[in-house]
Parts: structure tokens; sequence; C-alpha cells
């Protein structure tokens, strides 16, 4: 047992190791620990110093190595001589100047006059610098020169549009809406739809002409039972329209328009 003499001179591992087995290995381990900590501190100290200083000196041994001459491929270009003048060749040819010739003052009995041709002889007759061949052989349209009504009526469009940039319109106006509404007033439910209990939609077509009339009555996609007969009927009824027009032009316009059945 150590006194305070003993136990103020003696080291830790002293103090703890005291009536214990100093030859154990814990005991050398913490002998040498000390030493063993400074040795690795060192050599990190030295590896973290090599890595910072290896690109630095790579680069200084690098810039002291003697540079190589760098030969560029240079080619020396030659010019090539002149073709020879070809003798068989006309040479260019030489621009010729004219002489201005001022303007002559004559008195009016020197000058010729020329009659200048009248605006109404011009109208059928062709102005060219020579003389032109009538052509005789042209189609007689004798025939055409009569009612100019009957010309203009075969070239009218009797297309029949879809849709137009003024659609027909009832006298009242209001679309699609207003012609579904006049329609639907005008029906009258069957009896026999009615005692089948038969209610839907049906979908008719018809074509509003160019002079706002309507035709053409077909019913799309029907229901029986003397509904679509009805449908037709009621469309037949409509008022005359006011017709639909494209470039100005009154012309002919389909509409397909649905028609609700319903038992109240």
């Amino acid at each position: 047992m150590m006194n305070s003499a003993q136990i103020a001179q003696s080291s830790l591992d002293d103090i703890v190791f005291e009536g214990r087995n100093k030859n154990y290995g814990a005991y050398v381990l913490r002998q040498i620990y000390g030493r063993n900590v400074t040795r690795s501190l060192i050599i990190a100290t030295a590896l973290f110093a090599l890595l910072i200083a290896f690109p630095l000196i790579a680069q200084y041994i690098k810039s002291r190595q003697p540079k190589e001459d760098v030969k560029k491929n240079l080619t020396e270009n030659v010019l090539m001589d002149a073709p020879p003048l070809d003798d068989t060749k006309p040479p260019p040819p030489k621009l010729t100047t004219i002489k201005f010739t001022p303007p002559v003052i004559k008195k009016d009995n020197e000058v010729k006059q020329e009659e200048v041709p009248d605006q109404e002889e011009l109208k059928e007759k062709t102005v060219a610098t020579v003389t032109v061949k009538g052509n005789t052989d042209v189609q007689d349209l004798s025939e055409l020169s009569g009612d100019g009504d009957k010309v203009v009526a075969e070239v009218v469009d009797t297309k029949v549009y879809q849709y137009v940039e003024q659609m027909p319109q009832l006298p009242g106006g209001g679309g699609n809406a207003a012609i579904v509404a006049a329609i639907q007033k005008n029906t009258k439910y069957p009896r026999m739809a009615q005692n089948n209990g038969v209610e839907g939609r049906i979908f008719v077509s018809f074509t509003v002409n160019a002079e706002g009339d309507v035709s053409d009555v077909k019913v799309v996609k029907g229901l029986g039972s003397g509904l679509d007969e009805e449908t037709i009927r009621a469309v037949k009824t409509l008022p005359k329209f006011i017709p639909g027009k494209q470039n100005g032009r009154a012309v002919s316009v389909s509409f397909t328009v649905p028609i609700t059945f319903k038992i109240q």
C-alpha cells in the first residue's frame, strides 16, 4: 500500500495498477499510449502536408522541363501563272457612244398634224403598234344577248350549305333556339304515342332555300308511333324565313334540329 509521499511521486498508471499484475498487457499499453499517439499525429501531419504539396511540386517540376519547339505545318502558297491568251476568240465588244441630238424648233405650218382617235372609236378595237388580225371564228353569242335574266339564272349557285356567313332567321330572329321553339309550339302529341307511353327526342332536317321557303323535310332519327309524321307537319308550318347569305348572295342552307316529346 502506497503512502502519501509515494502517491505524490507516482504516475496515474502506477496508482491504478497498485497491487495488481503489471505484467498484464493493459499496463504496458497504457505506458506506451502517449508515445503512440504522438507518433501517429506526426505521421498524419506529414502525410497531409505531402498531399497538399504534391500538386505544387508536380507543377514546379513540369515548369522546369525544357519546352519542345512545336513545328507548324505551313505550306507555301504558290501562285499559278495566268493562262495564255487565246488569239482565236474575238476581242470583247467596244462600247459605243451616241451623240445627243437637241430638239429642233419648227414653225406650226411645218409640223405634221396627226389626228387623235376618239375614245368611243377605241372601245371595240385592239390598240397595238402593229396590225392585229381579228378572230372571226368566235362562238355566236347572239342567243345570250336577248334576255339578261336567263344568263344570270344559269350561274346561280344551287349548292346547299350547312353553314354560311349569315344564317337564315325567322322573321323575329332568335337563331336555332327560336326555330326549335316554333316547331315545338306547332306540334301535337299523337294519341297513339300517348297511349304507348312513347317519348324522347326526334332529329329532323330541312332546307331553307334562297327565297326563304322550307323544303326537303325529313326525319333523321325518329321515334315512330306517329311522332315522326307530326314533326314533319310542324316543320312545314314554319313561316317564311329571312334567307341565309354567303358573300352577299342568298343561298340554300340545311338545318338539323332536335325536337323533344315528353308526356306531361
